[in-house]
């Protein structure tokens, strides 16, 4: 087995503390509602008081990162868009016309952008205020073909977790959502959740950005392949560097970054909820943390959420990835913050509680 070379996992601790809890459950049921009668909302809430700790919850500067990286399993076809693609929309995100550009702008979301490893040179450039933020940490120009050997070595994962590590560690604020942009990671995604989790390709092989059953067939057919020319790569970290991409290993880094600092993580689609995943088997305590935005379009994220017993938020048949689902779904835990501090309860209000004479 080999173990990292450079990256030490952090140190996440349980934060379940049943007192506080009973304090923000006591807070909801005496709100001025029938008992439990905003839902998912009141567990919503819930979490977030947990990871804040406080019965109080306020979240402040919400940072939204996409990871960027190249694939070399994209030379295999596993994809309906060029690698160029990766590049293109790095540029288009940072233009602000993406769609995680325009939800980002809608919800006071400051957005960063990340060259985990993109095939192609993104220039370095300066952030105005408000604006979108490059932060350049490309460990290699894309990732080697997974489907003959290790997509990247021990040392190129470590220096990735690293790094998704340290930007966190440079960002401000509470919460942290995670996007991604890499053409061909959900074959990453479809990956590290057979692996991880012994769930079959067959289940797991979507058509991510839009293969036609012959592609899919076709996807699934190289995946069978990487799977089987990186046999001996079972642990988590292991299979990260067979399987992963550096967008992917970035991100994971950052979650357990943002993990350890007690932020609030706001997990989007397939691809950023398999870096999750990874986290999650190298600190469980992670999952603690993290509110999913959504079930996705594609087929593999429902199992990798009930992998993970994950209670996702929404459903909208979202198969874009970039954040977009996180950031669709921000308002829902500003929202659940909102009815923590603002709303009364029966006493204060002075209404009559159920059954009171």
């Amino acid at each position: 087995m080999h173990h990292p070379t450079h990256f030490t996992v952090p140190a996440i601790a349980d934060i379940g503390d049943a007192a506080l809890t009973a304090r923000l459950q006591h807070v909801l049921d005496h709100k001025t509602k029938p008992l439990g009668s905003l839902g998912r909302l009141e567990r919503l809430a819930l979490r977030i008081g947990q990871v804040l700790g406080s019965e109080a919850p306020q979240l402040v500067q919400p940072q939204m990162v996409v990871f960027a990286g190249d694939h070399g399993l994209v030379a295999r076809g596993v994809s309906a868009y060029p690698s160029d693609v990766t590049w293109q929309m790095v540029e288009n995100f940072l233009a602000g016309g993406a769609a995680v550009s325009v939800l980002a702008r809608q919800h006071g979301l400051a957005l960063n952008v990340v060259d985990c490893g993109v095939a192609r040179d993104i220039a370095p450039r300066e952030a105005a205020p408000g604006q979108p933020r490059l932060w350049l940490r490309k460990v290699a120009p894309g990732t080697q073909d997974a489907s003959i050997g290790p997509a990247m070595s021990a040392a190129h994962c470590a220096q990735a977790l690293a790094n998704g590590m340290e930007v966190v560690r440079g960002l401000p604020g509470n919460a942290l959502l995670l996007g991604e942009m890499g053409i061909g990671n959900t074959s990453v995604a479809s990956l590290l959740l057979a692996r991880l989790c012994g769930v079959s390709l067959q289940d797991c092989t979507g058509a991510g950005t839009g293969l036609d059953a012959a592609g899919i067939t076709r996807k699934r057919a190289v995946l069978e392949q990487a799977l089987a020319a990186n046999a001996h790569a079972t642990a988590p970290f292991d299979a990260l560097a067979a399987l992963g991409g550096f967008e992917v290993a970035t991100m994971t880094g950052a979650v357990l970054q943002a993990a350890a600092e007690r932020r609030v993580i706001v997990v989007d689609g397939f691809i950023t909820t398999a870096a999750v995943l990874v986290a999650a088997r190298l600190q469980p305590a992670v999952l603690q943390r993290c509110v999913f935005a959504h079930s996705s379009g594609e087929p593999g994220h429902a199992l990798m959420l009930a992998q993970l017993q994950a209670e996702p938020l929404l459903d909208m048949g979202l198969r874009l990835g970039e954040g977009s689902g996180a950031a669709l779904a921000w308002p829902l835990l500003q929202s659940a913050c909102a009815v923590l501090r603002e709303m009364a309860s029966f006493e204060a209000a002075g209404v009559s509680e159920r059954g009171a004479a």
